[in-house]
């Protein structure tokens, strides 16, 4: 019997345990080093009736997003080159600038749905080959399991055995562009490197990721609350909550997430800034591999 092809996929955030970043070289790019997890909360994409537009927009955060061919999935779908165009629905639940990989996760899920549609699949070789082309987190994205990635951010290799990691994520309610974080970052010229921390095979417990959080690093952060000092803000609120085990700033921002020690310890940090900081964008959640 032949199997139906998918009617939807999921864009899941992307967070960055430690991004350690170098100077910018002369090709304009910042050589990096990180070790990113993926979250079971997201964005999502599905299959519209082939007489709907190439791309809709829905959600939370729809409103300022383009739906043109300037839209990382529309780029997605064009570089792809499929026989069998798909017109596609995108549930846009991440907030915008903020450090998820949003935009990236939603490309590597159209890659992935689209590819799937289509009588003679490109394959996964292929669809990294694309995802390189549109981003240095593409890649990442699509592959959807805990990663270092090395070089520009899509030279990819496998992560040490991660535990389930119950986290919070909190974004108060700002963007932080990219270009914007990096513009800041080269002006403070701090003496900073991609370098990999030591890393075990395994972390056996969410303190071990704890303690590698305290002896790492995300080298955008100071400038990106330079930029939005809410971000600081931020941080200080969830390290000084009991919950809280290890918080950090993922990406350039203006998203941070807390590594907590158990789901119901996860749950209660949230509810808690929820309720105090209504303005903020908070989620539980579980890290790890992609639910794809």
């Amino acid at each position: 019997m032949t199997q139906s092809p998918p009617q939807a996929a999921f864009a899941a955030a992307k967070v960055n345990v430690f991004l350690h970043v170098g100077p910018r070289q002369p090709d304009g790019y910042h050589p990096v080093a990180s070790l990113i997890a993926f979250a079971d909360i997201g964005d999502r994409l599905s299959v519209a009736h082939p007489s709907a537009p190439p791309l809709v927009i829905e959600g939370a955060f729809a409103a300022g997003l383009p739906d043109g061919p300037d839209n990382l999935v529309a780029r997605a779908c064009a570089a792809l080159k499929p026989s069998h165009p798909v017109a596609l629905v995108l549930q846009k639940d991440l907030p915008l600038a903020s450090g998820l990989g949003g935009g990236s996760a939603d490309a590597a899920a159209a890659l992935r749905l689209v590819d799937a549609c289509q009588a003679a699949p490109a394959g996964p070789e292929r669809l990294l080959q694309i995802a390189r082309t549109l981003g240095a987190d593409v890649a990442a994205c699509l592959v959807g399991r805990p990663v270092i990635a090395t070089g520009r951010g899509d030279a990819l290799a496998a992560a040490p055995v991660l535990p389930a990691l119950d986290a919070v994520l909190v974004n108060p309610g700002v963007a932080a562009t990219t270009a914007e974080v990096y513009r800041l970052f080269d002006e403070t010229k701090a003496a900073t490197s991609a370098e990999l921390p030591p890393l075990p095979a395994r972390f056996h417990s969410v303190r071990d990721v704890a303690h590698l959080v305290a002896r790492t690093r995300n080298d955008l952060e100071v400038a990106a609350v330079r930029f939005a000092p809410e971000i600081g803000a931020g941080l200080l609120a969830l390290r000084a909550e009991r919950e809280t085990l290890a918080a950090r700033m993922s990406g350039s921002g203006s998203t941070l997430f807390a590594l907590c020690e158990d789901r119901a310890a996860a749950r209660r940090l949230a509810g808690r800034l929820a309720e105090r900081r209504p303005n903020w964008w908070v989620r539980p959640c579980r890290l790890g591999s992609a639910p794809l």
